[in-house]
C-alpha cells in the first residue's frame, strides 16, 4: 500500500490563488434562508426540473455548434485570407469521462476533516484481495471497530455510517448497507470523518466515499474468478465492463455460500445450524450527452438468506402444551435480508458550474421466522418478525469557481421513507409476576406503518487565503418529520494549515442533527402484551428522538523523506439525546434508543511506508463513549438498570477503549507477493456491577497470505491468492451475550484456509 492510498491526507490547494471576491458570512447566510424555503417537496422537483432544463438548453447549444469543441486556438496575429481557420478538437470519450470524474470529486470537499484512503491495490494487498466484505476493509482504517453481524462503529458511534457511491447517497439498509455492497466494484473508498463540511449531514459517524470502477478507465474486458475453502467457502464472481463511443458500462454479480454466515455462539470451531447463501449484484451504466454532461443508471440487488446459529446446552424456562424439554442444538430459526437500489443521475458543467441531480430508491426487507415450539420453551415467545423500507432520494449538488480563491458549493437533499414493521407473536399468558400460568399459546399481532420525510439544504465556501491556507465555512440545515418534526440550523468550519511542505494542519468544528434511523425504528403496542411471558417491565416514551451534537476535530500529518506518512488526529463530541441501538429479542435486527447526554473522546495514530517493493501500514485508535439517562425505549431495560443509567454516565455497550489494525506487503518479484494484516481490540462492553460496567477480554486476529500469477501459454495469466485467516487459531469473543442491548453470544472466525483464482479476459 502506498503513502497515496492508504493515509491521513488532508486536502491542499492551490499556492497561486490570488485574493478577490470574498463571500461573507452574510452573504452565506442570506443564500441558506432562502434555500430553506425550497425545502418543501414542490420547490425539490421545480429546482431538479430547471436544472434538467438547463441541461437541455447546454446540449441544444452544442447540438448547433459543429463537433464538440473542447479546444478551439485563437487565430493567428494579423491573419487575413491566409490565415489557417480555427481548428477544433473532438476529445475521446477516455477523456471527457476522466474530466467528467475529476469534476464529480471537486464536488466533494474535505477541507478540515479527516480522511482516510484505500484504492483497489490497496484491497488486492489484503488476505481475501477483492473477495474481502467491505465491512472487512473499513476495518483497517483507523478508528473503526468490528462489532457482530458485520457492524461496525466508527468513533464511538453505533453505526450512523453514510454510504456514498460515485457522489450520490445510498440510504442504508435494515440489515446494514455495507454487506449489500461488494469489495470488486471499488476503484477506491475514502473514510471521512470528524469536524466534516456542511456538505456532509443527517449519517455523520463516517462517510463511506466509494468511486466505483468504470468501463472507459478499464477498457472492454471482464474477469471471472472463484473463493474457496474452509467451513464450505464456495464464492465464484464475474464482471464486465466496457465502452462504446459515449456509452460505458460496469457490472458485477458473485454468489457466496459457507457455513459461518454469523457469528458462532460458542467458541467451537464448527459451528450449528449456521448456513448462509448469498447474491449480490451491481451495474453503472452511463452515456455521453456531449462533452459536458453524462447520465448515469447505477443499480444494485443483495439477497441473503441465514440460519440462525445454535447453543447447546441451554436450559428450557417454559412449558409449550405437551413439551418440557427441547434440545436448543435442534432449533431451527431462519432470516432473510433483501436490498436493491437504483439511482439516475445527470452530472456535467454549466457555465462554469458542476453540478450533479440524482433521483433514486432503495428498497430494504428483513424477516425472522422463529423455530416455534423452541422460542416457547426457552423464551416464552416466538415471534415472526417483518421489517421493510422504502427510500425515495432526490441530491442536487453544485459547485461554482469564484475568483481565484473561492469555491462556493450548495446543494439539496430530500428523502421520502415508508415503513412497515410486523409482529406476529405467541406467547403464554402471566400473572402480575410474570410467571406462565398456561401452556397454551395465545397469538397477538403488532402491526405498523409509518411515513418519514427528510429534506436538507447547505451552503459553503472554500475560500482559500494566501499561500498556506484554507478555510471553509458553511451553514446547513436539516428537517426531519417522523411522529414529530425536528429541524436544525447547524454551522460548521474547517481550517487547513500547510505549515511546511511536509507537514499539514487541520482543525474544526460542526454542529450535527442526526434523525433516528428510520429502517430501525420499531413502534411498539406495549399494552398488546400486557399479562403474557413477553409482557414489557417499564413503559416510556415510544418516540425516537434526533441526536444533537457538537464535535471538535484537530489533527496533524507528517511526511518524512519519500517513504514515511504520520498522522495524529484527535476528537471531542458533546451530544444532546445521544442514540444508540440494540438487539432487543431473537431477531438480528437493532431497534433505536435515545440517551439524554452523551460525551464521546479519542485519539487516532496512523503511519504509512512506502519503499521499494515494501509497503506497510500501522493504525491505533483511542476511545471512550458514555451515555446517561435513556429517555426513549426504556421498555426495552429493567428497572434497576433505568435507576442507574438515570443519575450516572456508563460507558457505552460498543466503546472499546484500544483498536490497531496493521499490515504489510512484500512484493518477491513481479509475480509474487506475500503479505500479512492483523486486527486488534481491547474488547466490547459486557455487564458487571453497572450496566455494561466490564470490557470483554482483548482480542488479535493474524492472517496471511501469498499471492501469485501464473503465465499459463495459451491461456493467459491467472491470479491465485491464498489467505490464512486467523493464523493463530485464537479464540475470541465479540460479545458474550450481556449488555445493554446485546442479544447471544459471538466468537470470532477459526482459523480458515482459503484459495482464490481469478481470470482477466
Amino acid at each position: 500500500m502506498t503513502a497515496e492510498t492508504l493515509a491521513v491526507e488532508t486536502v491542499t490547494y492551490d499556492a497561486g490563488m490570488s485574493y478577490r471576491n470574498v463571500i461573507t458570512l452574510q452573504t452565506i447566510a442570506s443564500f441558506f434562508h432562502f434555500r430553506v424555503y425550497l425545502m418543501k417537496r414542490s420547490m425539490l422537483a421545480l429546482s431538479l426540473a430547471a436544472a434538467l432544463g438547463l441541461v437541455n438548453v447546454q446540449a441544444a447549444v452544442a447540438a448547433a455548434i459543429p463537433g464538440d469543441v473542447a479546444d478551439a486556438r485563437p487565430a493567428v496575429d494579423g491573419g487575413g485570407h491566409n490565415t489557417p481557420p480555427r481548428k477544433t478538437r473532438t476529445l475521446s470519450a477516455v477523456d471527457v469521462s476522466a474530466a467528467l470524474d475529476q469534476s464529480r470529486n471537486a464536488l466533494s470537499p474535505d477541507t478540515g476533516s479527516s480522511q482516510y484512503v484505500i484504492d483497489q491495490k490497496a484491497i488486492a494487498q489484503l488476505p481475501l484481495g477483492a473477495s474481502t466484505p467491505l465491512n472487512q476493509v473499513l476495518l483497517q482504517a483507523p478508528g473503526v471497530v468490528q462489532d457482530s453481524y458485520g457492524g461496525l462503529h466508527v468513533r464511538g458511534d453505533h453505526a450512523n455510517l453514510q454510504y456514498r457511491i460515485n457522489g450520490v447517497i445510498i440510504p442504508e439498509s435494515i440489515a446494514g448497507f455495507g454487506q449489500t455492497l461488494d469489495a470488486r466494484t471499488i476503484a477506491n473508498v475514502k473514510l471521512l470523518d470528524g469536524a466534516l463540511p456542511a456538505q456532509y449531514g443527517l449519517r455523520t459517524a463516517a462517510v463511506v466515499d466509494i468511486t466505483t470502477k468504470s468501463g472507459h478507465q478499464l477498457g472492454n474486458g471482464g474477469s471471472v474468478g472463484v473463493t474457496g475453502g474452509s467451513y464450505g467457502t464456495f464464492n465464484p464472481n464475474a464482471s464486465v465492463w466496457g465502452s462504446n463511443d459515449r456509452w460505458s458500462w460496469f457490472v458485477t454479480g458473485n454468489y457466496m455460500q459457507n457455513n459461518i454466515g454469523i457469528e458462532n455462539p460458542t467458541p467451537s470451531r464448527t459451528p450449528i445450524h449456521d448456513h448462509t447463501n448469498q447474491v449480490k449484484g451491481f451495474g453503472d451504466i452511463s452515456y455521453l450527452l456531449n462533452q459536458n454532461t453524462r447520465l448515469s443508471l447505477m443499480f444494485g440487488a443483495a439477497n441473503s438468506r441465514f440460519q440462525i446459529p445454535n447453543n447447546p446446552h441451554q436450559v428450557p424456562e417454559f412449558g409449550y402444551l405437551n413439551t418440557t424439554s427441547f434440545n436448543s442444538a435442534d432449533l431451527n430459526e431462519q432470516q432473510r435480508e433483501t436490498t436493491r437500489f437504483g439511482v439516475l443521475s445527470l452530472q456535467g458543467k454549466l457555465a462554469g458550474t458542476d453540478y450533479q441531480v440524482s433521483l433514486g430508491q432503495r428498497y430494504s426487507s428483513l424477516g425472522f421466522f422463529p423455530d416455534k415450539a423452541g422460542d416457547l420453551v426457552f423464551n416464552g415467545l416466538a415471534s415472526t418478525i417483518s421489517r421493510s423500507n422504502r427510500a425515495s432520494t432526490l441530491q442536487a449538488d453544485f459547485a461554482t469557481p469564484l475568483g481565484d480563491n473561492h469555491t462556493l458549493r450548495y446543494g439539496l437533499y430530500g428523502s421520502f421513507e415508508r415503513a412497515a414493521s410486523g409482529n406476529n407473536a405467541f406467547v403464554f399468558p402471566a400473572d402480575a409476576n410474570g410467571n406462565q400460568t398456561s401452556t397454551t399459546p395465545i397469538n397477538i399481532i403488532d402491526n405498523n406503518q409509518f411515513t418519514a420525510k427528510t429534506w436538507s439544504a447547505y451552503v459553503q465556501d472554500e475560500w482559500s487565503i494566501g499561500e498556506k491556507w484554507t478555510v471553509n465555512y458553511g451553514l446547513r440545515g436539516d428537517r426531519y418529520q417522523l411522529f414529530r418534526t425536528e429541524s436544525q440550523l447547524s454551522p460548521r468550519l474547517g481550517v487547513v494549515y500547510q505549515a511546511t511542505d511536509t507537514t499539514t494542519v487541520h482543525a474544526g468544528y460542526s454542529r450535527y442533527f442526526t434523525p433516528p434511523a428510520t429502517e430501525a425504528i420499531s413502534s411498539r403496542d406495549i399494552a398488546k402484551f400486557a399479562g403474557t411471558t413477553n409482557a414489557l417491565p417499564v413503559t416510556g416514551n415510544n418516540t425516537p428522538l434526533a441526536e444533537r451534537l457538537d464535535y471538535f476535530d484537530v489533527g496533524i500529518s507528517q511526511n518524512i523523506g519519500n517513504a514515511w506518512t504520520l498522522g495524529l488526529d484527535g476528537y471531542y463530541r458533546k451530544i444532546h439525546r445521544l442514540q444508540d441501538e440494540g438487539q432487543f429479542g431473537a431477531a438480528l435486527v437493532y431497534s433505536n434508543f435515545n440517551y439524554a447526554q452523551g460525551r464521546v473522546r479519542g485519539a487516532e495514530f496512523t503511519a504509512d511506508y512506502t519503499q521499494g517493493p515494501l509497503s506497510a501500514y500501522f493504525n491505533l485508535a483511542y476511545s471512550r463513549a458514555m451515555g446517561k439517562r435513556v429517555i426513549t425505549g426504556q421498555y426495552n431495560f429493567s428497572p434497576q438498570d433505568l435507576a442507574y443509567i438515570a443519575n450516572h454516565y456508563i460507558h457505552l455497550d460498543h466503546d472499546q477503549k484500544l483498536t490497531s489494525s496493521g499490515g504489510i506487503s512484500y512484493a518477491l518479484d513481479s509475480a509474487t507477493k506475500v503479505g500479512a494484516d492483523y486486527i486488534f481490540g481491547s474488547g466490547l462492553r459486557k455487564a458487571g456491577l453497572v450496566p455494561n460496567g466490564l470490557s470483554l477480554p482483548y482480542y488479535f486476529q493474524l492472517n496471511f497470505n501469498v499471492a501469485h500469477e501464473f503465465n499459463i501459454a495459451g491461456f493467459g495469466k491467472l491470479h491465485t491468492q491464498l489467505a490464512l485467516i486467523n493464523a493463530l487459531d485464537r479464540t475470541y469473543e465479540l460479545r458474550d451475550g450481556t449488555g445493554i442491548g446485546v442479544g447471544a453470544p459471538q466468537y470470532g472466525p477459526r482459523r480458515g484456509l482459503y484459495l482464490s483464482l481469478q481470470k482477466d479476459f
